[in-house]
């Protein structure tokens, strides 16, 4: 794939970098290289091979390098704590790992009891351009103080080495290593449909399919040559095919930018670089609408977002075109669907939904009890999808892999429901449904209706203990800067638009809502703060 668009696109920028680009030309050449270095230390064919990397060109090299040595890529948080970077490269038997140098406190610590026998050793300011490369250690210094981990020791002894002198191998006779379209190219770790942590098992098919679709999806653009704005991270699953992988199916060109919390200075990368493509997720946009700078930068650029990864409220997909002029649309996936099946059209009947499928992409509705019944269109039930995207299986978890691939269809865990146009809609999570009072309510639903009031920047919605009803609903609400509200009004409010039932018992204000990096509310770490308190409370 990187072969074929380094024929086709040649001199055409592939990655900017802090105002630096490379060419899908020399970027070809770097992966042989690297490939090629990566072999002379030792990585074999079948080897799994632990990233450690934010959205720096390291990533790309890395990644396109470990599969061409014939290696497997194991997608790795950069800011996972050295226990779950040791439980992690324990599972998938990681015997090489590519790291940040300011992840190495971490990396260091990990290895001591994991398998890991290499490990090579990148540093941003290899990938800047002069004077910001003369200037980069003095941040760098700054960084790693603020965190208590400077000085930074990096030990020269065998099996330590630096991304540079790999960098520098020469390619040799010998490409690539032979591959089959059905072999795992990527290992990516989710909680998955059944809570714990799995590898989910996604092919060179799985990838090259899902980075196509979305091509396609994406496709009615001016003619001219695109650019993409790749702020959501490359080492979750919806940022490497939606930013990576699709960028060089099509050609496009990528401004990365490694930190997606740095909202100002995404702005200022948006109003310098003009890109016309920003697949993101809803936190993000939600940050970018309430910026107090907004109106100082221009995002008229922007034609297209995918927004994904979590619900996106339609009252931030009407602020956000608004704001920029261009179309953005709510889409889907899953880890074990490489990650795309359903996305509104970037070119017609947009609605409050998923959207539709993908090409080549076939959703039902089934019974979330017994998954082997379909329902009809309009029932609510499990959403199952097929497609050459959906994973081979969870790595070494045949019996985890059998509850979820059945016939091949994949059991997402969300419950749903398709309209009489095809357009499916998630209702929610099965294990973030609450029951109250015998009648099932969606988080989602709720939180649709908060997130209208005026005063409401962020929201989520849980089930909690209430000895009446079973469950009851609890709302945690962040409000918008200079905004006030009341428990009373907030309640009013929602009762005024959903059944009584599904009204929100109490309202809890908070300064910010636990996120995954990806910017998922994390609904479960809200139940277990309540479950606490209530444990506490009752012991008292």
């Amino acid at each position: 794939m990187l072969r074929r668009a380094a024929n086709e696109f040649g001199d055409r920028p592939a990655i900017t970098f802090y105002g630096k680009s490379t060419s899908f030309r020399d970027l070809d050449v770097a992966v042989d290289r690297f490939a090629a270095g990566l072999r002379a230390i030792g990585v074999r064919p079948g080897d799994r091979v632990s990233l450690v990397l934010p959205n720096t060109p390291h990533f790309v090299v890395a990644f396109f390098a470990v599969l061409r040595a014939g290696a497997i890529v194991v997608q790795t948080n950069p800011l996972y704590t050295p226990r779950e970077l040791e439980s992690l490269w324990t599972d998938a038997g990681v015997e090489t790992v590519i790291a940040l140098d300011l992840f190495w406190h971490n990396v260091s610590k990990a290895r001591m009891n994991a398998s890991v026998k290499r490990i090579v050793v990148c540093d941003v300011g290899e990938f800047l351009k002069v004077p910001l490369r003369q200037l980069y250690p003095i941040k760098k210094r700054r960084d790693l103080k603020k965190q208590g981990h400077w000085p930074l020791v990096i030990p020269r002894e065998p099996g330590i080495h630096r991304f540079t002198d790999i960098a520098r191998t020469p390619a040799g006779p010998v490409a690539e290593a032979g591959a089959n379209p059905d072999d795992v190219a990527v290992l990516q770790y989710t909680g998955g449909t059944t809570g714990t942590s799995k590898g989910a098992m996604l092919t060179n098919r799985n990838l090259i399919a899902n980075a196509m679709q979305v091509a396609a999806w994406f496709s009615a653009g001016s003619g001219e040559p695109e650019k993409l704005l790749g702020a959501i991270p490359m080492f979750h699953v919806y940022g490497l095919t939606a930013v990576m992988l699709f960028s060089v199916v099509a050609g496009v060109e990528v401004v990365l930018y490694p930190n997606p919390r740095e909202i100002g200075a995404i702005l200022k990368l948006i109003n310098k670089t003009k890109p016309s493509l920003f697949p993101g997720v809803p936190t993000m946009y939600i940050a970018i609408l309430r910026h107090p700078k907004l109106t100082k930068y221009d995002l008229r650029s922007i034609r297209g977002c995918i927004s994904g990864a979590a619900p996106l409220p339609n009252e931030v997909r009407k602020q956000f075109e608004s704001a920029t002029g261009g179309r953005l649309v709510e889409g889907y996936g899953l880890t074990e669907a490489s990650p795309v099946t359903h996305c509104n059209p970037m070119n017609g009947v947009v609605k409050e939904c998923i959207g539709i499928p993908f090409p080549d992409t076939d959703a039902k509705i089934v019974d979330a009890d017994d998954p082997s019944r379909d329902l009809p269109q309009g029932d609510v039930g499990e959403l199952a999808v097929r497609g050459p995207q959906v994973m081979k299986g969870y790595w070494r978890k045949p019996e985890e892999t059998a509850m979820v691939l059945r016939n091949g269809w994949l059991l997402t865990g969300d419950i749903a429901r398709m309209d009489e146009d095809g357009y499916f809609y998630i209702v929610d999570r099965k294990k973030d449904m609450i029951l109250c009072s015998g009648y099932n309510v969606y988080p989602r639903e709720v939180e649709e209706v908060l997130f209208m009031h005026p005063a409401v920047g962020e929201a989520a919605a849980i089930g909690v203990p209430d000895k009446y009803r079973g469950e009851s609903v609890k709302a945690f609400v962040v409000l918008k800067s200079g905004k006030a509200a009341t428990q009373e009004e907030i309640i009013a409010f929602c009762k005024e638009r959903l059944a009584a039932f599904k009204v929100p018992k109490s309202v809890e204000f908070a300064t910010a809502l636990p996120m995954s990096l990806v910017g998922k509310v994390l609904r479960r770490q809200l139940r277990e703060q309540e479950l606490a308190k209530s444990k506490a409370a009752a012991s008292d």
